[in-house]
């Protein structure tokens, strides 16, 4: 390894780790991959985070219709660069974080619809621009291959923990700026991908949308980076993000969880309702609550007060026996 990139660990950046890992045990401990509508809300924030940062102006609304094969009203270029990233995102999980020729397959399914050029480094020089002021130069194209080969290297053999070469690399991309356009795509795409495969829960988050709401710091870091010619800096911003995309994540779980129990408290408060001391089918119960669905009686009212020691069965040693009986403890 030829290559390491400038950065420190600083007491702030063990602490966000700490905290960090202590988020991804509560979303594991959730279960987030087992709920399909929440990873779908998620990759459509993702999408329209990512672009949106870059300028383009499609909503979360617009984003879900062409993700759903729906015809939009817009300009052809922004809905060009939603499709690149929804095929770009659903093969995320496929490439090796090392590799030059996945990182060039990706940029090519990101901007091929787009640029001429998709999937090449680029071959001229680029500066960034902020309004009329070059605020970073990027080294001569013909370095390009050679930057992104060491620096790929590194992030192989380096032992810092993920959530820093992550970091570390996506900060390093914006440096080299390897390609004609869609670096900073690249680079939080990049990140995304390196975090997944440390924990592939961050395949799932929002990550993204988190940045573009936090956009004027996420730039004015990237130039602090610059000037310290050194990355810690923008270490400690991006896993601030990180950990506000996750406690955003468990927060919202949190919520769903508490107006499920509540809901469930409420059948059960109605189960009970219609009981008294003595022993009752499950048929005669379901015909005082109005019911018609044996399943759904027993997974949204039954179930659930019997485990709550709400219930006394008739039969406990047969608990599915079909002359059991119920009634109130």
């Amino acid at each position: 390894m030829s290559y390491q990139p400038p950065f420190d660990i600083t007491a702030k950046i063990i602490n966000q780790i700490s905290a960090i890992a202590e988020q991804v045990g509560r979303l594991n401990s959730h279960g987030l991959s087992a709920s399909p509508q929440l990873r779908k809300r998620n990759r459509i924030r993702t999408i329209q985070g990512t672009l949106a940062i870059e300028g383009n102006t499609l909503s979360l609304e617009q984003v879900t219709a062409i993700l759903e094969g729906k015809r939009v009203l817009g300009q052809p270029r922004e809905i060009s660069e939603v499709k690149g990233a929804i095929r770009t995102y659903e093969a995320l999980a496929e490439w090796k974080t090392a590799s030059i020729e996945d990182f060039l397959t990706a940029h090519q399914y990101l901007m091929g619809d787009i640029l001429t050029d998709a999937g090449k480094f680029r071959r001229a020089g680029v500066g960034i621009h902020k309004e009329s002021k070059v605020v970073h130069v990027a080294p001569p194209a013909k370095r390009v291959p050679l930057l992104m080969s060491d620096l790929l290297d590194w992030l192989d053999q380096s032992e810092d923990h993920a959530l820093i070469k992550s970091c570390v690399f996506h900060y390093e991309l914006e440096f080299i700026h390897p390609c004609m356009d869609g670096n900073g795509r690249m680079g939080r795409l990049w990140q995304t991908l390196i975090l997944g495969q440390w924990n592939p829960i961050f395949f799932l988050l929002p990550i993204e949308s988190v940045i573009k709401d936090e956009q004027e710091r996420y730039y004015q870091t990237l130039e602090k980076a610059d000037q310290a010619a050194n990355s810690t800096v923008f270490i400690e911003f991006m896993l601030e993000i990180i950990g506000n995309a996750l406690a955003q994540i468990n927060q919202g779980i949190d919520q769903a969880t508490d107006q499920a129990t509540d809901q469930a408290a409420d059948q059960v408060k109605r189960l009970l309702a219609v009981m008294d001391d003595s022993y009752v089918t499950t048929q005669i119960l379901m015909e005082r609550l109005g019911l018609s669905h044996r399943p759904t009686f027993r997974k949204n009212y039954l179930i659930p007060a019997l485990d709550a020691g709400l219930l006394e069965m008739k039969y406990p040693d047969k608990p599915r026996s079909p002359k059991q009986q119920y009634r109130k403890q």
